[in-house]
């Protein structure tokens, strides 16, 4: 592995829009990229007067219930590093007498107390609920009965007259600042939360805004403020987006959320992207997992993580799932270099190689490549295949693969095995990687006359490999082969009737997970099986056809997956 650099050498985060609170700080921060204007300040309202409703009515009367929170905690920052002890201020409104308020996820995950403000009245406060996908989340102050704020009742159009309420640049003078409404429908996908569209106002926010309303005139929330760009363009999640997921999260259920306070990043050159973990909630699913600060979340069921610099693809996956169902995940722990696999609600985390931030090149197993190959993906054999190479081996006929007729050879978009001599096993082995838990899927279509055996090896190394062999008829085997004792052992013979026989395609899967080995046919998984005793761990992958006393044997390979199980 290569010494490590800094991380923000090579990590940068995408600058379309920035988050609009203050942190990491010990003192009062300065302005980030929130716009250069100066926040106007208002005069000290009169009394408070509540509405018919109950709430506020009026804008002076806003401030009554508009909170100012300082989050501390120990957070990990891609360019600072480790801040122990560290304090960041956003902005929050009250939105029941109780003391139930509304601010962003980014203010408050993560963090181990909370401190919250009314009227200049210092008061301690617990997180009901978070989402890390819409950035909002829910707390509860202690105290009470306080001031709040309703929700504007009309319709929200472009050139509405709104006004940004809060504490920026984490001050303690509560601050407006006015403007319009001047987009219905902005882009909501940040790097730090992934929503369809957002409202976009002029009304100067800077850092420690984040969390705070945006109001009308007579005091009523329009939306949340929670971004900013270079353009002096402001961000906030409107009523329609925010309201159910509010509801949600002030009954105590957090939302599309897996416990990180995290960041989309992604490298100058594109070889690293994923989510970056500032602080995770203790006794989250992230936290169960192993998940810890510092960390990148590089894949997700498979799918590598945040390769356009926001949170989307991340989001869609935590939207398409239920809470309690359990990912794959992969990530890289940065501060060593190693990269870990498990699920979020199942397998813990567990080293299973490194990656070199460096170069961005990842390695699951403990081998490497200097080649940009793929680790996880499908070959389709339409094109360069110089990252597979074949071998010839059997307990009983083993020898120097001097047949020209065994080297399998891609034609038409396939990986074609044309065996004319009996007693031949020819396998194929992808080069680039080793690799631990893994899944296999093989496309195979029988083209010749007979009965044919098509394998999947998976830990394939100094030691052996496993392997699952199905022939053409029916039948099918998992074995060990042992190198030290040039043999196959037989784990598991059993047959399926969901094996295409005589000609056709048949799609074969083989699971390679901790002790368990599970065969899978035409899409239905048939049978796993625990094996202890040979404990091969790791190594390569591949495919086999063989010609064990007939021939010809004409095989031809569509497709052959390597994915996370």
């Amino acid at each position: 592995m290569k010494a490590l650099r800094p991380f923000f050498y090579i990590v940068v985060f995408v600058l379309i829009t920035s988050m609009a609170c203050t942190l990491f700080s010990s003192a009062a921060p300065t302005a980030e990229n929130g716009g250069t204007d100066n926040p106007v300040a208002t005069s000290e309202p009169a009394p408070s007067t509540e509405s018919q409703s109950g709430g506020v009515s009026s804008l002076s009367d806003a401030q009554s219930a508009v909170i100012q929170i300082e989050s501390q905690g120990t957070f990990v920052d891609p360019q600072v590093g480790l801040v122990l002890n560290g304090a960041g201020r956003g902005s929050g409104f009250i939105i029941d007498p109780s003391g139930i308020a509304v601010t962003n996820n980014h203010v408050v995950t993560g963090s181990a107390l909370l401190k919250v403000w009314v009227g200049g009245v210092q008061h301690n406060a617990r997180i009901l609920g978070v989402s890390e996908c819409s950035d909002l989340a829910v707390i509860q102050i202690e105290g009470g009965p306080f001031p709040y704020l309703d929700w504007y009742p009309g319709a929200v159009k472009t050139g509405l007259e709104v006004y940004a309420a809060g504490f920026p640049l984490g001050e303690p003078q509560y601050n407006l600042t006015k403007g319009i409404i001047s987009k219905e429908q902005a882009d909501g996908q940040t790097s730090w939360s992934s929503l369809d569209y957002v409202l976009s106002h002029d009304a100067t926010i800077n850092p420690g805004n984040s969390g705070g309303p945006l109001i009308s005139a007579d005091g009523k929330v329009v939306g949340i403020n929670y971004s900013s760009n270079s353009a002096n363009q402001y961000f906030a999640i409107d009523e329609k987006t925010a309201k159910p997921v509010i509801d949600q999260l002030a009954a105590g259920k957090d939302v599309d959320s897996i416990g990180i306070n995290g960041t989309a990043v992604l490298s100058d050159d594109g070889s690293l992207s994923g989510i970056w973990v500032a602080s995770v909630k203790s006794g989250s699913p992230a936290d169960k997992s192993g998940i810890k600060a510092g960390d990148i979340l590089y894949q997700l069921e498979g799918l590598v993580l945040s390769t356009d610099g926001t949170m989307k693809d991340y989001c869609g996956i935590l939207r398409t799932h239920k809470p309690e169902d359990t990912l794959s995940l992969s990530v890289i722990r940065y501060s060593t270099g190693e990269l870990l696999e498990g699920q979020l609600n199942g397998r813990e985390l567990a080293v299973t190689g490194s990656f070199d931030v460096s170069g961005g090149n990842t390695d699951s197993g403990s081998g490497s490549s200097d080649s940009q190959a793929a680790d996880f993906y499908t070959e389709n054999f339409d094109g360069d295949i110089s990252n597979y190479s074949y071998f010839e081996w059997h307990e009983k006929y083993n020898s120097e693969a001097t047949d020209n007729n065994i080297v399998p050879a891609t034609k038409d978009g396939y990986l074609v095995f044309d065996l004319q001599t009996q007693n031949k096993w020819v396998y194929v082995t992808y080069d680039a990687y080793t690799y631990t838990d893994v899944r296999l899927d093989l496309k195979a279509d029988n083209r010749g006359k007979n009965n044919n055996n098509v394998s999947l090896i998976c830990r394939y190394g100094d030691e052996g490999w496993y392997e699952l062999n199905i022939a053409n008829n029916g039948l099918y085997s998992v074995l060990a082969f042992v190198n030290a004792d040039n043999r196959y052992y037989t784990i598991f013979d059993g047959g399926s009737n969901l094996i295409k026989s005589g000609k056709g395609v048949n799609d074969y899967t083989f699971i390679c997970q901790g002790d368990e080995l599970t065969v899978g046919i035409n899409g239905t998984a048939i049978k796993t099986v625990k094996e202890t005793k040979h404990q091969l761990r790791e190594g390569q992958v591949g495919f086999g056809v063989s010609s064990f006393d007939v021939t010809p044997i004409l095989v031809e390979v569509d497709s052959f997956g390597i994915s996370q199980p």
